[in-house]
């Protein structure tokens, strides 16, 4: 890989963490969309499990309770597991055209629903997590993002904002576990892809400590939409590139 492209994909690591760090964005959508622009989806992709693994990992543990609310959404991240082996055998298929426009589909709908301010409220129940857990697993093997329609699910539902955050991380973790594998099987997985992962996660850390200052400085919620807005237009124009 050429060291421009190396340069490229650790400064948009560093970039998606700030934004996670300052406005509590998914680090793989806003990473995904950028690097859609100058890699093939397919390294993208695999590139960004390390940093965003770890990443998940760690908040999961600190945000504690992890086998109350495996056991209360357990049927949600069962469901991911077929809808991820579907996306990603549609992925290996070679098409990246699908891929692009469904994450960009993807970052329009989170952008839209973060400005929209998410106050749609639902009960909480088994079809709807078999429902939205098959939907976020095709879109995440499809595309590599996992927060839709899994976020706005969550949010939507009357539990704490700690529960929120650790419902939402297990997801993530254990749907990184799969997609590595998956990936693997594949072959879009090897040594160079890896040791670029590895070295990510040094931006990736740094970019989140810097949110968390900035974050503490400027008003969250006013760069927050500014952010939102930033996503929503990036994925607006990953469909548009797509189609054209």
């Amino acid at each position: 890989m050429e060291p421009l492209i190396i340069a490229c994909i650790l400064a948009t690591f560093f970039f998606a963490a700030f934004l996670k760090g300052t406005a509590g964005l998914g680090f793989a959508t806003t990473c995904l969309g950028i690097m859609a622009t100058y890699i093939d989806l397919r390294l993208a992709i695999p590139l960004v499990i390390i940093p965003s693994l770890i990443s998940n990992t760690m908040v999961m543990i600190d945000a504690g309770g992890f086998v109350t609310i495996f056991k209360r959404f357990r049927i949600l991240y069962a469901t991911c597991i077929p809808g991820l082996i579907l996306g990603l055998w549609i992925l290996g298929s070679g098409d990246t055209v699908l891929p692009r426009t469904v994450l960009g589909v993807s970052m329009v709908l989170y952008g839209s629903w973060g400005l929209w301010g998410g106050t749609a409220r639902l009960e909480h129940s088994p079809l709807l997590d078999s429902t939205i857990g098959l939907l976020t697993g095709l879109v995440n093997g499809l595309t590599g993002s996992q927060i839709m329609p899994i976020l706005p699910y969550l949010m939507s539902l009357d539990i704490t904002k700690d529960e929120l955050v650790q419902a939402i991380n297990t997801s993530f973790t254990i749907s990184s576990l799969i997609m590595l594998l998956g990936l693997g099987k594949l072959g879009l997985v090897n040594t160079e892809v890896m040791l670029i992962s590895a070295v990510g996660t040094l931006p990736v850390g740094a970019g989140i400590w810097l949110g968390g200052r900035v974050r503490r400085i400027l008003p969250e919620a006013v760069f927050r939409k500014v952010m939102l807005t930033m996503i929503t237009l990036l994925g607006l124009g990953l469909v548009v590139r797509a189609i054209l």
